[in-house]
């Protein structure tokens, strides 16, 4: 037998590989923003688990019947939408390997920083560090609290916190009786 191919997809595929091969051609190719914020050692680090994990996806038989996240679970996520009337069964299995690897490579971010402050543990300052430096989770930017500041110890061991800044400056001053012409 043979295959009919359509030409539409023909011609989608060659552009899918031509702006795959050009892609590649560029500084850092389909990495360019892997190592973004990281430096040495750990900028090599993360090139190597971005490596590993495509030819993983690329190259590997894979067990779709294990997950490291529950289907079922990101299933009931995709539908809050309410736009989603209907979800594949490839979808799901999709979003746990993105949600994977993002886990993933946000922890290694954290710990990156975690070590860099010469810590073991975890903490959320950690995270909250990672996602600043690299643009890609700019998406982030509300949903992550912000560091907060430490209290400032004195003589006498007495802790004092400095009086939080209003996020809108005091508008006393606009408030000024108008002056008559």
């Amino acid at each position: 037998t043979q295959t009919v191919v359509d030409e539409a997809e023909l011609l989608a595929a060659q552009a899918a590989a031509e702006a795959a091969a050009a892609q590649q051609q560029q500084p850092g190719g389909a990495f360019n923003n892997v190592g973004q914020g990281l430096t040495g050692k750990f900028r090599d680090m993360m090139m190597q688990y971005w490596q590993e994990t495509i030819n993983l996806i690329e190259h590997d038989d894979h067990d779709f019947k294990n997950h490291q996240l529950p289907l079922a679970r990101i299933k009931k996520v995709m539908k809050t939408d309410e736009d989603v009337r209907m979800i594949s069964a490839e979808a799901p299995i999709l979003f746990a390997k993105g949600c994977d690897v993002f886990i993933t490579e946000l922890t290694m971010r954290a710990w990156i920083h975690a070590e860099e402050n010469k810590r073991r543990t975890l903490q959320k300052s950690d995270i909250a560090a990672a996602l600043t430096k690299s643009d890609m989770f700019d998406f982030l930017i509300d949903v992550v609290p912000r560091e907060e500041e430490k209290p400032k110890k004195f003589a006498g061991n007495r802790t004092y916190m400095s009086q939080p800044q209003p996020s809108i400056p005091h508008q006393a001053h606009l408030q000024q009786p108008h002056q008559s012409s």
